[in-house]
C-alpha cells in the first residue's frame, strides 16, 4: 500500500489546499493589509503575531498527531546560524521597508495591491535571482555555509508521545495571545 507522503500529487494537491485556506485565512485576519502589518512593526496591533501563532499551534498539533503514526515525514534543511542572521537582516529590511513579508505579499497582490506586487513580487523574483547568481561565490567565500544544526527535527528527537511536549507549548501561546487580547493589542 503506497504511503501518503509518496504520492507525489497528493503533496502537490494538499500543499496547494492548505496555501489556499492559510492565505484566505491572512486575508481575512486582515494581516495582508500595509496599515496592520506597520502597527505590529510599531507594536501597536499584535494581530500578525496572533495569526501567526494560531498556525504555529495548529502545525504543531498536527505534526504531534501525524508524524508518530508514520503519516508525514519531516525534512529539515541544513543551515547554519550564521546565514540565518544574514538572511534575517535582509528579510527584515525589505519587511520593514515594504510592509509585507511573502505570505502577505501574496495576499496583497491577491486583494488587487499595486505595492505587493510591483515592490513585492517582483522584488521576491530579482532578489530571488541576485541570489542564485551569486551562490557559487557566496559559498565559495564562506559567506554562507552549511553546519548542518538542523538536520534533524525537534519532533524527530522527542521520546514517547510529542504530545507531552506540544499540549503545554501550545498552552502557553494561547495564553500569550490571550493576554495581547485582553489588552486590545
Amino acid at each position: 500500500m503506497e504511503k501518503h507522503y509518496d504520492n507525489k500529487r497528493l503533496q502537490l494537491f494538499l500543499g496547494l489546499l492548505i496555501g489556499i485556506v492559510f492565505g484566505f485565512l491572512l486575508q481575512k485576519g486582515g494581516v495582508t493589509k500595509y496599515d496592520v502589518i506597520l502597527a505590529q512593526l510599531r507594536l501597536m496591533d499584535f494581530t500578525v503575531l496572533k495569526i501567526m501563532l494560531t498556525a504555529v499551534i495548529v502545525t504543531m498539533l498536527g505534526i504531534s498527531y501525524w508524524y508518530p503514526k508514520g503519516k508525514i515525514q519531516l525534512h529539515p534543511k541544513p543551515g547554519s546560524i550564521k546565514n540565518s542572521m544574514i538572511g534575517g537582516l535582509i528579510f527584515g529590511v525589505g519587511f520593514a521597508i515594504l510592509g509585507y513579508c511573502p505570505g502577505t505579499i501574496a495576499g496583497a497582490v491577491g486583494n488587487g495591491y499595486i505595492d505587493g506586487l510591483i515592490g513585492g513580487m517582483l522584488g521576491i523574483i530579482i532578489g530571488s535571482g541576485i541570489f542564485a547568481s551569486m551562490y557559487s561565490t557566496l559559498k565559495r567565500k564562506k559567506i554562507i555555509e552549511d553546519d548542518h544544526f538542523s538536520e534533524v527535527s525537534l519532533f524527530q528527537r522527542m521520546k514517547g508521545s510529542p504530545f507531552k511536549y506540544t499540549l503545554p507549548f501550545a498552552a502557553v501561546l494561547i495564553g500569550i495571545m490571550a493576554i495581547l487580547e485582553v489588552a486590545g493589542l
